[in-house]
């Protein structure tokens, strides 16, 4: 499975770039690292492993639950 590397854009909406795909994280971290060098902070660079381009839209834009820690006692 591929490690594809999108710019993420959140305003004025959510908006989804593939930039590129790589077979190994190593060169996806290398080459996300040299985009963020370039671009402002209120544009997000990641990346994501899937299965397919649209798998990994799909995970992109699911919206996950924070994760309660401790207890209430």
């Amino acid at each position: 499975m591929p490690y594809y590397v999108y710019r993420i854009e959140s305003r004025p909406f959510k908006k989804l770039d593939k930039l590129d795909a790589f077979e190994s994280f190593r060169e996806a971290s290398g080459y996300a690292k040299e985009v963020r060098a370039g671009v402002s902070q209120e544009i997000q660079i990641k990346v994501i492993f899937a299965e397919t381009e649209l798998q990994a839209e799909d995970l992109l834009n699911t919206v996950r639950q924070a994760q309660v820690t401790g207890s209430d006692d």
